[in-house]
């Protein structure tokens, strides 16, 4: 099955994702932009080198520039195509899907994902018959200089302090799955001064692990923080833009946690108020901690480009969600574990407390998450049959549908990227948060999946 959404493209290699789709969205992609160059880079998937090519082929065909950044992270090929001439972007990746998935996600020029309305219009052109015939064909060249050029802007920071990470020359394990992050996190983490246990950083190797960095998937960089007496621990996902955290016992303290020790780091700068933008499925400690620094919280749809409009239209400067996410503006407008991985650094320099300690500081909920195979089933009628069992809570239908209590929340909402349907429930305790999926499980409609 082939999934379209503003998440981009994905499927499995070859029956979905093969040399003939990339290059006709390669063809389409070339038809919605502006005259100008187009960047591709691609995660360690073994299909991602053939399919980059036949990318490459058919934009020069079409007349367009290419620079290649080979293997790079999500985030630094946003960031590249935001900082240099070029006029969009195309990554090859199926981000947290087996590795047998592949696909592409489309970067506009401004550096950010397609929006809804342009992803619309990609695929408009994708059933057009308009064929261009440029006079002269485009021009490939390497852009090996993506990986330097987007740490050094995370570097450069203007809240982060630098030298002060550097004095405490922190001991961090990092796993980034054989990923596309598995050079530049520690590349960005030894320009801090910090001492690096690679765990699973082989760029040339397959997913030793489950490809999303959830706690069940983490044990051996766990045993690595535990082993080596580090500081903490970094977790991936294959392409980079998700990042997870260990504490220096070697506890998980799961991907919510990275947006909530993000933002308590960028508020304690104490200035005016800020607007933090998350996802509706992103933990209720995000708000506790904005409002214990004077800031507060917008939610919008999950999807990384629905938190990117909604933080363009409010001006916030810092959003996310809870899988791990942390958007910082000031150096693009998409989720960044570089960006993610210098924040939280920062805040642990600011004090000598280890990392769990400031943890347990921090407003404590749990959220469970669960999935169902809903294939066959109509989304809206699930959704409307769930709403009618919880009469007593406010809803919120913004994405899927939200039950809403005063302490508590359920959200169950379609992936945009698989045949399921997601059940996320938060509350102050695990017990409390399982009985709430559990409750949305046993309904008669989803018994038997």
């Amino acid at each position: 099955m082939l999934i379209e959404s503003i998440s981009g493209v994905r499927g499995i290699v070859p029956t979905d994702i093969n040399n003939d789709l990339v290059s006709a969205y390669a063809s389409a992609f070339h038809l919605l932009l502006p005259e100008g160059s187009v960047i591709l880079g691609r995660d360690t998937r073994p299909s991602g080198f053939e399919l980059i090519s036949s990318l490459t082929e058919q934009l020069i065909s079409k007349g367009r520039d290419v620079l290649d950044c080979g293997i790079c992270t999500t985030p630094t090929l946003q960031f590249v195509v935001e900082d240099t001439d070029s006029v969009g972007g195309i990554m090859v990746t199926a981000s947290h899907n087996p590795s047998k998935w592949n696909g592409l996600k489309f970067v506009a020029k401004d550096g950010c994902f397609l929006n809804a309305q342009q992803f619309a219009d990609l695929l408009s052109h994708l059933e057009s018959d308009e064929d261009g015939k440029p006079e002269f064909k485009g021009v490939y060249n390497g852009f090996e200089q993506a990986e330097r050029r987007h740490v050094d802007r995370v570097l450069h920071i203007d809240f982060i302090k630098v030298d002060t990470i550097r004095e405490r020359q922190f001991r961090i394990a990092v796993d980034t799955v054989n990923g596309a992050a598995s050079d530049a996190l520690p590349y960005l983490l030894k320009k801090l001064g910090c001492e690096v246990i690679p765990v699973h950083c082989d760029p040339q190797g397959g997913f030793p692990r489950g490809t999303e960095p959830l706690p069940e998937n983490l044990e051996d960089l766990c045993n690595a923080v535990r082993e080596h007496e580090c500081d903490l621990g970094f977790a991936t996902d294959p392409d980079g833009d998700r990042l997870a955290v260990v504490d220096e016992r070697g506890d998980p303290l799961g991907e919510e946690y990275t947006l909530v020790l993000a933002t308590d780091d960028f508020l304690s700068r104490g200035e005016l108020p800020e607007t933090i933008v998350t996802n509706l499925s992103t933990t209720l400690a995000v708000e506790e901690v904005a409002k214990l620094h004077g800031g507060h919280v917008e939610r919008t749809a999950v999807g990384e480009i629905n938190v990117v409009e909604r933080m363009k239209a409010s001006g916030a400067r810092l959003g996310g969600e809870g899988n791990g996410g942390v958007i910082l503006k000031d150096v693009h407008l998409g989720r960044d574990s570089l960006v993610g991985a210098a924040m939280i650094l920062n805040r642990l320099a600011k004090e000598e407390n280890p990392l769990s300690s400031i943890y347990a500081s921090l407003p404590q909920f749990t959220i469970v998450k669960d999935k169902v195979d809903i294939s066959g089933l109509d989304s809206d009628e699930l959704l409307s049959t769930i709403a009618e069992q919880f009469p007593e809570t406010e809803k919120n239908m913004d994405d899927g549908l939200k039950l809403i209590w005063s302490d508590r929340w359920i959200h169950v909402r379609k992936s945009n990227t698989e045949p399921i349907v997601r059940i996320y429930a938060e509350a102050s305790t695990i017990g409390e948060a399982e009985s709430l999926v559990d409750s949305v499980r046993k309904l008669d409609i989803l018994r038997d999946r």
